[in-house]
């Protein structure tokens, strides 16, 4: 998809699940602006980051008081707000995948990065 693809797709999307309004933080809804950004331009590991945080940022607004989760990570919140199964395995498996392009164990090990950067 070109660039222009990716965002009628966004605006489709944002068209279709938001009717009848969401309430998002300025936070979480700069996060999610960025990963939309990061997306249309095809910085794919920046969509990633970007979406968790996006994401976190959420549940805490959502679900929480301000302080309440102060040192919380996100699989920690997941763990405790009130999510159907299939959305929270889902958010688990993004969390897993951004940890292991965050957390890399062996940055020596970077052949198939070289090869196929995409």
């Amino acid at each position: 998809m070109i660039e222009q693809e990716k965002w009628d797709y966004i605006n489709a999307l944002d068209h279709e699940l938001l009717l009848g309004g969401v309430v998002l933080s300025e936070w979480s809804t700069f996060l999610a602006r960025d990963a939309e950004t990061a997306f249309c331009a095809g910085a794919n590991l920046a969509v990633i980051l970007a979406a968790q945080a996006a994401i976190e940022s959420h549940l805490r607004y959502e679900y929480f008081e301000e302080s309440e989760t102060k040192g919380w990570g996100l699989y920690r919140l997941l763990e405790v707000v009130p999510l159907p199964p299939d959305l929270r395995d889902d958010i688990h498996e993004l969390r897993q995948f951004r940890n292991q392009w965050v957390h890399v164990k062996d940055p020596s090990q970077d052949k198939q990065l070289l090869e196929k950067p995409e």
